[in-house]
């Protein structure tokens, strides 16, 4: 069995459990910065819809919310904790690195930066501790979840319904 097979099939009994809201919590957990498996999720209940037992627009819609509304808890972390949550989780190296590329390419990163993990967990409480503008970063965090999403969630989806045609 795939690694990939193996997660998915790990993370079948929160969603036979717990459906829609176990993608919400896991995606939104980890964009308030705290590891979780959140693409898994979000993966295996794309599978799941794509044989029927989902919904594929809950599902998408469920994770685009849980990953814009998670990065921007993220966010208000790093602007009440600032630097001090940083600093915890992070080497004065990596820090400085973080705050190097936020000042080059900050909309990108926060946007974009879901496709990596450590990225994906830390992207708004790094965005929210550099002092990014909201309005900036609420506008690229949205693109990010809704391109993010549709890769993983509907790319799944589809994926599953055609891959005896491909």
């Amino acid at each position: 069995m795939t690694d990939l097979a193996q997660h998915l099939e790990s993370v079948q009994p929160l969603l036979q459990r717990w459906g829609y809201a176990a993608v919400f919590v896991a995606v939104f957990v980890e964009g308030c910065g705290i590891p979780a498996p959140g693409q898994t999720l979000l993966i295996a209940a794309a599978l799941l819809a794509a044989k029927g037992e989902l919904w594929l627009g809950l599902v998408l819609a469920t994770a685009v919310c849980a990953a814009a509304g998670g990065n921007l808890a993220g966010y208000a972390i790093g602007r009440l904790g600032g630097h001090r949550v940083l600093e915890r989780i992070a080497s004065p190296q990596r820090l400085a690195q973080m705050e190097k590329l936020f000042e080059r390419r900050g909309g990108i990163v926060a946007g974009f930066g879901r496709f990596l993990d450590g990225l994906r967990q830390l992207s708004g409480i790094a965005a929210g501790s550099l002092n990014m503008d909201l309005v900036t970063f609420f506008g690229w965090n949205l693109i990010g979840a809704v391109v993010w999403v549709g890769f993983w969630g509907a790319g799944a989806f589809f994926f599953e319904r055609h891959v005896t045609q491909l």
